[in-house]
């Protein structure tokens, strides 16, 4: 089976299962606010359904997506707020349903992609399997957001080896966009894995070393804690600055969150590997 369908397969899972969970809501419920300032569940969506059409753009039209780059040089901080801000104001309905849509279409297109073919974006280009591979990560990432406004815990699964590979593989990227000279050593990453298995990367005998449960590494590369509340640990001077900076996104540095030093009890539910809720009580969630 080709690389690409594999990561096809968790891109369509991990946007089902974030449809499953606002496809419910009441359209009031959409207007609420996430850690993520000024955006709402809407706006989350908004998000994915833009990013979606431009990364299905990079794909069909060169030209066009060409014309979209120089409107996002224009004003790179704020662009992203400006086209969530345009699609947030839809019926949750009506966005949904352009979500859903453009995933499919989204898929499709990457299926078709040949082998060997590199799509440009915002960074360097990339195959159709990375593309496959950020566009799951933006959707995990956004839907946590989500969830954690919502106070739903849901259930890390190995997907997120997608996510955390992006994580490794960007390192320099961390550097370059805050404009730091990046490593001339080569990294260890150990990670946790949801079901206990070990995810590595680099060599065993590297004296720069990042382990920790693989939830908590992708939450931090994007940006979703900050390092002071997850259990990911370095070694060296060089990977303990990482962690301050990692970013997996593209774009220019991003700002982070705040450390959450408290948590209260309150009844959220897990989602669990059927896309079913299972009620949990008096379960610890960061506010």
């Amino acid at each position: 089976m080709p690389a690409v369908t594999v990561v096809l397969a968790d891109l369509i899972a991990e946007g089902e299962e974030l449809e499953a969970l606002v496809a419910p809501l009441p359209a009031a419920v959409w207007a609420t606010e996430t850690l993520a300032e000024g955006w709402t569940i809407s706006h989350q969506i908004a998000h994915l359904t833009m990013t979606d059409l431009a990364s299905l753009i990079a794909i069909t039209d060169t030209a066009m997506f060409g014309r979209v780059m120089d409107e996002i040089a224009q004003d790179p901080l704020h662009s992203a707020d400006r086209a969530a801000n345009e699609l947030s104001v839809l019926p949750p309905d009506e966005l949904l349903a352009r979500w859903r849509d453009g995933r499919a279409n989204l898929v499709a297109a990457l299926a078709a992609v040949p082998d060997g073919t590199k799509i440009p974006w915002l960074g360097p280009p990339m195959n159709a399997r990375s593309m496959a591979s950020a566009r799951l990560m933006e959707t995990w990432a956004h839907g946590l957001d989500v969830a954690d406004a919502l106070g739903v815990r849901r259930k890390p699964t190995a997907r997120l080896k997608n996510v955390a590979h992006l994580g490794v593989r960007t390192r320099n990227f961390a550097f370059i966009v805050h404009e730091i000279s990046t490593p001339t050593e080569e990294f260890r990453v150990e990670l946790t894995a949801p079901d206990g298995e070990i995810w590595a990367w680099g060599p065993p005998g590297a004296v720069q070393r990042v382990t920790g449960p693989a939830e908590d590494f992708c939450r931090l590369v994007t940006q979703r804690a900050h390092p002071d509340d997850l259990a990911v640990r370095a070694v060296g001077d060089d990977a303990r600055h990482w962690l301050t900076i990692a970013q997996v996104f593209a774009g220019p540095p991003g700002s982070g969150r705040k450390s959450v030093k408290r948590n209260v009890s309150s009844p959220v539910f897990r989602i669990n590997g059927d896309g079913e809720r299972d009620w949990e009580s008096s379960v610890e969630i960061p506010i």
